[in-house]
């Protein structure tokens, strides 16, 4: 399996926790937005917990707020998450993430290439959202509106 394939992770900290009514909807659609991820065309694989829960479950490494929760895929290349993000049921959340999310004044996600078939740890792709953070966009992370070129195979 040579070649690049595309990793991606965001993170958001959620105005209550994940069992607070408030959050019901969003809670109610993880499972059915992930089936929807599962099948769209160039996805590859994404974060669980160890009992195959959502990602927002995830204990990330590094952080000690339990509001910060974490999202973590890899895709065959951008224009298949960005089909996903924007082209399928995933939009109508994500437009109503203010409803759930605190809003930031930083980059929430972060995206970057890896080698086909390896997968990165939850710290190193929260260490990616923090480098984009702190450094701006270049081949260690960028955000998905200035994808970064693909590495050569």
């Amino acid at each position: 399996m040579p070649g690049h394939q595309l990793a991606q992770c965001n993170i958001g900290r959620s105005r209550k926790p994940l069992d607070d009514p408030a959050l019901a909807e969003f809670v109610a659609a993880l499972g059915p937005i992930n089936q929807v991820a599962e099948s769209t065309p160039g996805f590859v694989w994404r974060l669980t917990d160890e009992d195959g829960q959502p990602s927002s479950y995830v204990d990330i490494p590094g952080n000690d707020d339990p509001f910060v929760i974490i999202n973590y895929s890899i895709w065959e290349d951008v224009d298949s998450l960005k089909h996903f993000i924007y082209k399928t049921g995933h939009f109508a959340y994500l437009r109503r993430r203010a409803e759930w999310f605190e809003s930031a004044n930083q980059p929430t996600s972060a995206a970057w290439w890896i080698p086909a078939g390896t997968i990165p740890s939850v710290g190193e792709a929260f260490r990616r959202v923090a480098h984009l953070q702190t450094n701006g966009p270049s081949e260690e992370a960028w955000p998905l509106t200035k994808p970064w070129p693909k590495p050569e195979p």
